[in-house]
């Protein structure tokens, strides 16, 4: 464990309120000092500065950062007149898929800003509030596409392995990602595609957190007052764009037996990875279509209770649950170990858990999805699929194509 950055023995922290015509946009008072994000339909917190930080890694990479957090508040002088989950100090965090390798990171913001309904705030650490003008808009970055760890035809061969695999015996399924890397001649704003893929995906969560950025359509587990809900996607078609057509693909993917396969074995994993920390759990019987802009998922939403609230965090929840079958594969273990055998790349911090946590442990935390990690002028964009034993290696190579185009297209967007 690394700590990077902290301020003096005791952290100053106020939350007050702001009128709520006072922030346009949050995004648009970000400056690019360390920007952290998690916004859907123009609601969420963001932030920016580094008021401390810490980096972890290995199988022990949840505790590690949960234990320096509740380092944090312990020394965290707390003015709080909000009292509203999000507020007071907040935490965000991304982490490594993988215990090996990959780090994983979660940052106390100096200036976090928040907006729900008509509740506006503004939280500074060690800090004066600073004015809340809109900054100077972020370039577009001139970007060149190039094949990742494997191109196409590559790809498509793990899959069949995959299938291979599948079929014997091994295992039920496996999720295979593939990356593909994007170039630019100088470093590329973060705020930039954070921008584009909140006003195209409004309805998805849209985050940065030290690189990683983009817009998930699945919430991993949020927990507020108590109440845990949980939202799994699996099984996904692409949309044509017209809207007769777009719905009879939807009435085929609510009735596909792969998807619908592959949809229960995720299900599956997140109750039974929720069960042991809630109670009156609701799992509906069968999924509905969330429709986005570029593709339709099969999605459930799960729900319970904790049973001891000042225990068990949103962080804690979501190190349970991590990785549920809609990432990793059925069963986990073996799924795992299968993607580290023949996927052929790291994943960084790519379909980890991403989101934030406050000083009560309330929190939201997303999957990682429809993302990409920013370095410098390199970004690499990811895409992954859930292999199961009827899967078309072809049919696998499209999907993932589709799943890149949120955030290809919010680097090119002008």
């Amino acid at each position: 464990m690394t700590t990077e950055k902290t301020t003096g023995e005791h952290l100053v922290v106020r939350t007050t309120p702001l009128a709520p015509d006072a922030v346009d946009s949050l995004l648009s008072v970000v400056p690019a000092d360390n920007p952290v994000s998690w916004i859907r339909n123009g609601e969420g917190i963001v932030g920016w500065g580094v008021a401390a930080a810490v980096r972890t890694s290995g199988s022990t990479r949840f505790s590690d950062a949960a234990k320096w957090w509740t380092e944090i508040v312990a020394r965290s002088e707390v003015t709080n007149e909000v009292n509203e989950p999000g507020t007071g100090p907040v935490a965000f965090g991304s982490f490594a898929f993988a215990d090996d390798p990959g780090d994983s990171v979660l940052v106390l913001p100096r200036i976090i800003v928040g907006r729900r309904g008509n509740l506006a705030w503004i939280t500074t650490v060690d800090s004066e509030i600073p004015d809340l003008a809109p900054t100077d808009a972020p370039r577009a970055p001139v970007v060149t596409f190039g094949d990742g760890a494997r191109n196409g035809d590559e790809w498509m061969s793990v899959v069949a392995d995959a299938v291979t695999r599948i079929n014997r015996g091994d295992l039920e399924k496996v999720v295979l990602a593939r990356d593909l890397i994007a170039t630019s001649d100088e470093d590329v704003d973060a705020r930039w595609p954070l921008r584009q893929l909140s006003t195209t995906y409004p309805t998805c969560w849209t985050f940065h957190v030290d690189g990683l950025v983009g817009a998930t359509p699945e919430m991993l587990v949020r927990r507020e007052r108590g109440l845990v809900t949980s939202r799994v996607l699996a099984g996904t078609i692409r949309r044509t764009g017209d809207d007769e057509r777009d719905l009879a693909l939807a009435a085929t993917l609510a009735r596909s037996s792969k998807d619908l396969e592959e949809h229960e074995y995720a299900v599956r994993s997140v109750a039974e990875a929720l069960e042991p920390h809630c109670s009156s759990m609701n799992v509906p019987e069968a999924p509905f279509v969330l429709h986005l802009p570029n593709v339709m998922h099969l999605a459930t939403d799960v729900a319970g209770v904790v049973h001891d609230a000042a225990s068990v965090s949103s962080l804690d929840l979501a190190a349970a649950l991590h990785p549920s079958a809609a990432v990793g594969g059925t069963p986990t273990e073996t799924a795992t170990e299968l993607i580290t055998a023949i996927e052929g790349m790291d994943r960084g911090r790519y379909a980890g858990p991403v989101g934030w946590l406050d000083a009560a442990g309330d929190g939201e935390w997303g999957i990682a999805l429809r993302s990409a990690h920013i370095s410098g002028p390199t970004v690499r964009l990811f895409a992954g699929c859930g292999i199961v034993g009827s899967s078309d290696p072809e049919a696998e190579l499209a999907e993932s194509q589709a799943k890149f185009i949120p955030v290809r297209d919010a680097l090119t967007a002008s």
